[in-house]
Parts: structure tokens; sequence; C-alpha cells
């Protein structure tokens, strides 16, 4: 699956793995989030662990039992992503353990996620309220490491999951909540089902709620709703099967947008906020 060069733009770099919406999302919106998997034969069958950052932005680490975490946040060279944290997990197991990976040494032959990983595993996303995934259960726990842990989780913005919208996250902002929902589709198709709602006045969850815009990542889309306060995970849930059937049914319709719907999709792009 290797690309000719490592500059080469790939704009959908995790299309072919499963689960490419959760790891966008890990990329884009989540704090705290691992997906367990391993390495090919050809790559030793090794323990991987995708997790969305590491301390001190390092692309990988090769831990004290020998597996490997990748931080899928991190700053790395080239156009391809998939091919950067393949090429990380190459370093990181030629390492010793207990030692990470600060730079991704990118080269033209560098493989790519798909070429490293086994794509048989489930690629289960577990969303966490801390970073102690970070801490090797083998190492020393000093005071150190403790200060440094304590003060990432004071920064993290409380993210869940939302039961009954596949790749969507609900995330407490401070002075707002929001929900944001990784689909494959193109941006045009989501403003227009969001018009076509927006025309019955049902592009909102529930009352109160607002879509206040949307943003390319990795090759998808990802919407955004405006939550009130206290709306909280557990209201969006009980409102899922409903939103998400109106919602999917109008991103599947292909006929030409009525009059209303286009005046509707007008405004909507009027104020759609620039989002990332």
């Amino acid at each position: 699956m290797s690309t000719s060069s490592r500059d080469a733009l790939v704009r959908r770099p995790f299309e072919g793995l499963p689960q490419e919406q959760d790891l966008v999302a890990m990329r884009q919106l989540i704090p705290a989030a691992t997906i367990s998997a391993r390495t090919t034969a050809e790559y030793g069958s090794e323990a991987v662990t995708l997790a969305t950052i590491l301390p001190m932005n390092w692309p990988a680490i090769r831990r004290s039992d020998g597996s490997v975490v990748v931080g899928l946040q991190a700053s790395v060279p080239g156009g391809d992503l998939s091919r950067a944290f393949g090429q990380a997990i190459v370093q990181a197991l030629a390492l010793e353990p207990g030692s990470p990976v600060p730079t991704v040494a990118l080269e033209d032959d560098s493989p790519r996620l798909q070429d490293v990983l086994d794509l048989d595993g489930d690629f289960a996303i577990e969303v966490h309220d801390s970073f102690e995934f970070w801490v090797d259960p083998e190492a020393d726990r000093t005071a150190e490491v403790e200060a440094s842990l304590r003060e990432a989780n004071e920064k993290i913005m409380p993210t869940r999951p939302v039961a009954g919208l596949e790749h969507a996250y609900w995330v407490d902002a401070g002075p707002k909540e929001h929900l944001r929902w990784v689909l494959d589709a193109d941006e045009d198709r989501v403003v227009d089902a969001v018009a076509r709602l927006h025309a019955r006045r049902e592009s909102g969850i529930d009352e109160g709620t607002k879509y206040v815009g949307s943003f390319r990542a990795e090759g998808l889309t990802i919407p955004v709703w405006d939550l009130p306060s206290g709306f909280g995970a557990e209201g969006v849930e009980a409102r899922a099967e409903a939103f998400s059937a109106r919602f999917l049914e109008a991103l599947e319709t292909t006929a030409p947008l009525t009059v209303a719907e286009r005046r509707a999709r007008g405004g909507i792009v009027a104020r759609q906020v620039t989002l990332r």
C-alpha cells in the first residue's frame, strides 16, 4: 500500500484501516483514547497501542515490555500520516525497551500503517478520562512522573463516545457542550442533509441544540452541534435513535433541494462558523 514518495499528499491516510472514523477522531477530537493492535508477522507480531497523544508529543515509544505506543496527535513529516506513523512503529521496534521515538525519520520506502499492522483485529476504541495509559507498568512512578501526569489530566476536556451514534463524541468544552460526529461523507452532502432537516425544523438534536458547522479532517467530514449546558452525553443518547434515523435518511437523499431547502442551505452556509 506504499505510495511512491514520502512527500506525496494522501488526503485520506487512514482509509483501509479498521475503524477509520475513530482514528480520525483520535487525531482531531479526543484528548485521551487508545486502540489495541498488533503488527503483522513480517514486523514481529508485536503489540501496538494506537493512542491520542504521548508525553513530549512523541510520535512513539517502546515500553519496557517491548510493546509500542504510537501518539496519533504528534507532528510528523511528509504528506501521508499513515506512512509517518508506520515509520514511527518501525523505529520504535528497533529501539531498546524503555526508549522514545522523538522524531520520525521518514524515507521513500517507509511502510504505512496499512502495511505494518495486522488488519484482522477489531481496533475497538477506548476513551479515557485521564492519561494514565502514559505510565509504563514496569517503570518507576517517580514524583516527577506523577506531577506531569496530574498536570496533563487537569487539562483534559471531558469527552465520551455517544451510544447510538457510531463515531460520534460528546465533549464538555467549558462554557458549551458539543456533539462532533465523524462521517464518511462529502461535506457538501452533509450540508445538504442539514438543509433538508432545517427546512423542516429538525436539524437540531432536540430543543436548544443547533448545528454550527463542519470541517474536513483526514478526508472525512465532522459536523458539530452546540448543546445547552447540562445536556450531557446522556441527553444525546436519549435522542440518538430518532436523530440518527432522520439525519442519515437526509444524507442518503439525492433528490434536488427544494426551494425551502435551498433557502435553508444559504442561511446555514452564511452563518456557519469556521471550525477546526
